[in-house]
């Protein structure tokens, strides 16, 4: 079966803000129907990316691809306008007109676009029922929430019928529960539409559940790119491990080979088992090599398990109650790590437990600065 070519490709994409360079020549592809997060804190490049690609930014170089057709080219000196591209963007701050009623907003793009033999009232129609706007058409939009807004942006976006949707942060003006509730409903638009999608954020749970691909970024560059899952079980970095999800970072030396039953020197006689990795991680400036351990996936018991394989006797120091999970702060002999637990089975403080590390839950990582 021949591969399926990707919708939107960036090859080498190199951007700069008054002389100081944001996007390192950084590549990656969009595969058509794939929903693709570029994750990061804020100054990464993501955005910069991401409005070089909707044509809001010249590159300083690079090329990028939409449909097999090269919409921008330092080399070959194109570059193709933002409403040539075929693209919808829903932006941060909405961009709704607020001398329009909803119908008017939504009716917007395809009036500019001007496409042959639509009936732009069916297509509106169709766009506000999709996110539950149809009763809304006649209101004006300074009338609407923060929520309401959002999703006339979405019905906006998805009127034209575009083969890729781009979305800067678009949730995080919201209140937490209406982001919440927003991203099921975008999650629902996404399995409905089967245009790609190409998603900005720095929260990683809006990324985890809105994408099957994500790549991390750091200063301008991809840190690591994979399924959300893989990313999350499988870090490359302390970077990576630190920003998405909870890790505790133990520092120390692998002895002996990556690739093969690793194990992990923490000091204090603490031999710790790791999963195997294809070459060792790069050692921090102390010279001190990481493994990252997952709160989720620490373990702790009231009496020691069959196996005694990574496994220590441990006190714990403090507890804390978050609602539906318990944060417990643990002191073992490779100092004091982060455990979650459950609100069932409450430790106290003070309790003698045992910790346990299951070994292909420890991750050997680069011990980045």
């Amino acid at each position: 079966m021949a591969a399926v070519a990707p919708y939107i490709e960036v090859k080498n994409l190199t951007a700069a803000y008054g002389g100081k360079v944001v996007v390192h020549g950084i590549s990656f592809a969009v595969a058509p129907g794939e929903h693709l997060s570029l994750l990061g804190p804020s100054g990464c490049g993501k955005s910069t990316t991401l409005r070089c690609i909707a044509g809001l930014e010249t590159p300083a170089s690079g090329e990028i691809v939409i449909d097999s057709r090269v919409v921008f080219s330092s080399e070959k000196g194109i570059n193709i306008p933002t409403e040539k591209r075929n693209l919808s963007m829903v932006f941060q701050s909405y961009a709704i007109w607020p001398h329009m009623t909803v119908f008017e907003n939504v009716a917007y793009g395809l009036r500019t676009r001007r496409p042959h033999n639509v009936d732009i009232r069916a297509e509106v129609a169709r766009a506000l029922e999709m996110v539950g706007m149809k009763d809304f058409a006649a209101r004006p939009a300074t009338d609407l929430s923060g929520g309401q807004q959002q999703r006339v942006a979405l019905a906006r976006s998805y009127a034209c019928r575009p083969k890729v949707i781009l979305l800067d942060e678009p949730l995080s003006n919201l209140d937490a529960r209406l982001r919440t509730r927003m991203r099921e409903e975008m999650k629902e638009l996404q399995q409905q539409f089967e245009a790609s999608t190409l998603y900005v954020t720095h929260d990683q749970e809006e990324a985890m559940a809105m994408s099957n691909r994500v790549i991390v970024m750091r200063e301008g560059r991809i840190e690591q790119e994979g399924p959300p899952l893989e990313i999350y079980d499988r870090p490359r970095s302390r970077f990576v491990a630190d920003f998405i999800g909870a890790a505790n970072i133990i520092t120390g030396h692998l002895t002996g080979a990556a690739d093969a039953d690793p194990v992990f020197d923490a000091g204090n006689g603490v031999a710790l088992r790791c999963a195997p990795r294809d070459k060792a991680p790069e050692p921090g400036p102390d010279g001190r090599q990481a493994v990252a351990v997952r709160s989720v996936y620490a373990e702790l018991q009231t009496q020691p398990s069959a196996s005694s394989e990574n496994q220590w006797p441990a006190t714990v120091e403090r507890r804390i109650l978050l609602g539906d999970i318990v944060t417990y702060f643990v002191r073992w002999p490779g100092g004091l790590i982060r455990v979650h637990g459950f609100p069932g089975a409450l430790l106290d403080e003070g309790a003698a437990v045992y910790l346990s590390i299951p070994a292909k839950r420890a991750i050997l990582v680069d011990a980045d600065a």
